[in-house]
């Protein structure tokens, strides 16, 4: 059975960047996935201090939530991250447990490890902005997001944007729903993705 771990960068539960995420995860659920889904913001997450204990030991300093993030980053076949865009990036939730990847980095590059370079896994990012559609609404959070799904060894395999959601709602948006639904319903075999609505 596959391991999906769907983490939810916005603070506000079922609101659009949630509701974006469950229409991927309706589709998911036809397949016979384990799907383990975390609200960030329940999270007591502290930020990267940069104090480089990772990059001598094979762990983080830090003793917090993340270590059951850290778990399903390890255990899990898909990863799919959901957040707002605030200032034209991934909000400073979401941003906060990314950082704390480093670890990942650091076990691979200081440490010298091996760290899931032979498995097959997926990396999903789905984002919202409130602002009318722009081309480059989301281009802030795309190399982060890139150097946050090498850091986990996970194949960045799409990502799905919606704007102008402060005008129009993602769960007024059946279209969205019906698009979500047919990638998450195919998502293991789905080739590359890039769509912005």
């Amino acid at each position: 059975m596959k391991k999906v771990l769907a983490l939810v960068g916005s603070p506000r539960k079922g609101k659009n960047t949630d509701n974006l995420l469950e229409f991927l995860l309706d589709g998911i659920r036809e397949n016979d996935y384990e799907i383990n889904k975390i609200y960030l913001i329940d999270k007591k997450i502290n930020p990267c201090t940069g104090c480089d204990y990772c990059g001598k030991i094979e762990a983080c300093v830090s003793k917090d939530d993340m270590s059951s993030i850290y778990e399903g980053f390890d255990n899990s076949d898909i990863i799919i991250l959901a957040a707002p865009i605030y200032f034209n990036s991934v909000n400073g939730v979401t941003k906060n447990m990314i950082d704390r990847c480093q670890k990942y980095w650091s076990l691979k590059y200081s440490l010298g490890k091996q760290y899931k370079r032979n498995e097959e896994r997926t990396g999903v990012f789905l984002a919202t902005g409130g602002a009318p559609f722009a081309y480059n609404q989301f281009n802030g959070s795309i190399a982060v997001m890139d150097y946050f799904f090498k850091a986990i060894n996970a194949n960045y395999k799409g990502n799905y944007f919606i704007s102008n959601t402060d005008e129009e709602p993602v769960d007024k948006r059946l279209d969205v729903k019906e698009e979500l639904y047919e990638i998450g319903k195919n998502i293991w075999n789905i080739k590359d993705f890039y769509l912005h609505r």
